[in-house]
Order: C-alpha cells, then sequence, then structure tokens
C-alpha cells in the first residue's frame, strides 16, 4: 500500500487562519526588517531554520525568512524574500519583493487596516496589499 499526502488539506489547514500582504520595496531585506522593527516596534528576526529551498533548473535556491512571534497571543508574523539569484518562491507575482504573513490567530479588519497603514510609511515601500488565498498558484511554497 502506497501512502500519499493530502497537500490540499495541508494547505488549506495551513492558510485557514492566515492574512497575506505583498510589498514592493527594492531593498535587502534586512534593510525593510530593520525599518519595520523601529518604526512599528516588532521584533523581526531572521530564522534560518524556516528557510525555504526550491529546487530548480537543476540548482537549490533559498529564500529567507523573517518572523516575529507577538508577545501574549498565537499570533505570528512572517516575512519571506520572494526573489533570490532571479528566481521567485510565487512566480505569479514577479513584482513583489516581500510576503508578509500573519498567521495564528485570526486579525480584526481594524488590525489589518493599521497593519497596511503602518507599512506604507516605511521607506522604500512602494506598495503593500492584502492578497487573497485564491489567487496563489503556489500556495505550497508558503507552507512552514
Amino acid at each position: 500500500m502506497k501512502l500519499k499526502i493530502d497537500t490540499q488539506t495541508l494547505v488549506n489547514e495551513f492558510f485557514d487562519t492566515t492574512r497575506l500582504l505583498g510589498i514592493v520595496a527594492p531593498v535587502k531585506d534586512y534593510v525593510l526588517t530593520w525599518h519595520i522593527n523601529q518604526i512599528m516596534g516588532f521584533n523581526f528576526r531572521l530564522n534560518n531554520t524556516l528557510e525555504i529551498q526550491l529546487k530548480k533548473k537543476e540548482r537549490n535556491y533559498f529564500f529567507s525568512i523573517y518572523e516575529y512571534c507577538v508577545p501574549g497571543c498565537c499570533l505570528v508574523h512572517y516575512l519571506y524574500n520572494n526573489h533570490h539569484d532571479g528566481e521567485y518562491l510565487l512566480p505569479e507575482f514577479k513584482h513583489l519583493d516581500f510576503l508578509w504573513l500573519a498567521k495564528g490567530e485570526e486579525m480584526e479588519s481594524d488590525e489589518l487596516i493599521w497593519l497596511l497603514q503602518a507599512i506604507k510609511k516605511i521607506p522604500s515601500v512602494q506598495l503593500v496589499n492584502e492578497m487573497t488565498n485564491e489567487k496563489i498558484k503556489n500556495k505550497q511554497h508558503l507552507i512552514l
């Protein structure tokens, strides 16, 4: 008997309580996270254990992830690099430099509005918008 992983169920469960934002900011990830931490009072840190590795064209590509756990609740924020060495974590969104995923606890609409407005004020951020899960073809690339 051959066992098969039900990836669709895994994807659905992972995205059950998430909010995903796309960010255009043509800067290095550490520069963006420094500004986020300074301006928004977050404490994003690079988490090398979460780094995503994709194999394309017989090469390995590594996408770094920064993480911030909100004190006193289950909400965790992740900041993904969307590109590495000419390849993209989500190829359908090549125009996006970063992906911001909030997971673990349902975010209220006013919290999301505050988050969007705060990110827009960060130097070098040209665009930030909420993304709906239905438009993402390669959702499995975001699963941690």
